[in-house]
């Protein structure tokens, strides 16, 4: 027998999909009321040609069975909250915690579908803000490198003489240098192999402004893994604001007034520690999921297996 009739068989027959309570609109939402708890995560996800999913969890459900609680096509605030006001409002209303990342459509969903639970932005979401605009800083001065080295060239071709690129002690040109830094900029100085570390030395030698926002990146690490409780972050975090503020470039700037609209929202993560962390885990599952079905082929059909496995 082909596997591929094994596999329609089992699909028609066996496995109970055409007998799905909701399959008639399983590709546009999946609701599991009996899944609620009272501290949820909200994210997004593609897993069909880019078609992007908002996706509610129970972090109690800790990516097993129970963990899902509705899947809706697309993310626009006013289509995902008509799916999900379709779940028990006393459920709803009894929704201690939402953790989200800073999307405004995000915190539009939590306020309307969860308006007694306190909203918590993902820490890890703040702090790979900051990685994002530390590394827009390195690719600046990577162009930068890349314009002078071309002028360079050209006027030693013009000159008719052979071009030799500057290096430094380790090796590295200028356009090297800072090609083969982004890596070490996301770790921790205790994590940098020998040659990130004697990278790492001349980069911050050359790029003073480099070295002073990774080390701001790494004090707000270090803020967030401290057990403060919210009143003692609240100043502590505000200190890094001032310090960031004070350099005065534009990518921090953006930065810092994008967490400034999200301030109570951040500190709120002082209160309990609660992250994204089950969210992104069970995205990481969906995608595992599709890689090893090679792809999505029926979406309906993958979702009654999601379901199976989550709900």
């Amino acid at each position: 027998m082909k596997s591929s009739t094994l596999g329609n068989y089992y699909k028609e027959h066996l496995s109970g999909f055409r007998g799905w309570p909701q399959l008639s609109h399983a590709d546009e939402y999946l609701l599991f009321g009996d899944n609620m708890g009272e501290n949820l995560s909200i994210d997004e996800t593609a897993f069909s040609n880019g078609e992007l999913y908002t996706i509610v969890t129970n972090k109690d459900g800790h990516g097993k069975a129970g963990t899902l609680i509705a899947m809706v096509r697309g993310t626009k605030a006013e289509d995902v909250c008509r799916r999900l006001l379709r779940l028990p409002e006393g459920k709803r209303k009894r929704v201690r915690t939402v953790t989200l990342d800073m999307a405004g459509s995000m915190y539009r969903i939590a306020s309307r579908c969860f308006p007694n639970a306190q909203q918590v932005v993902d820490r890890f979401h703040v702090q790979k803000l900051m990685h994002e605009a530390l590394q827009e800083l390195r690719i600046k001065y990577r162009w930068e490198a890349l314009d002078r080295e071309n002028g360079k060239r050209k006027a030693a071709r013009l000159q008719k003489k052979a071009y030799v690129p500057e290096t430094f002690a380790n090796g590295d040109t200028p356009c090297q240098l800072l090609a083969r830094s982004r890596y070490l900029l996301f770790k921790n100085p205790n994590d940098w192999t020998e040659t990130q570390r004697a990278r790492a030395e001349v980069l911050f030698q050359e790029y003073a402004d480099i070295r002073t926002f990774y080390h701001l990146s790494l004090h707000l690490g270090q803020i967030y893994s401290t057990n403060y409780d919210k009143d003692v972050a609240r100043p502590k975090m505000a200190l890094w604001f001032n310090k960031v503020e004070e350099m005065k470039y534009p990518q921090f700037n953006t930065v810092i007034e994008t967490f400034k609209q999200h301030y109570e929202r951040i500190l709120n993560f002082f209160n309990q520690r609660l992250t994204n962390a089950s969210a992104e885990s069970f995205n990481a599952k969906l995608k595992s999921f599709r890689t090893t079905f090679r792809g999505v082929e029926d979406v309906k059909f993958f979702l009654y297996r999601v379901a199976q496995l989550y709900a």
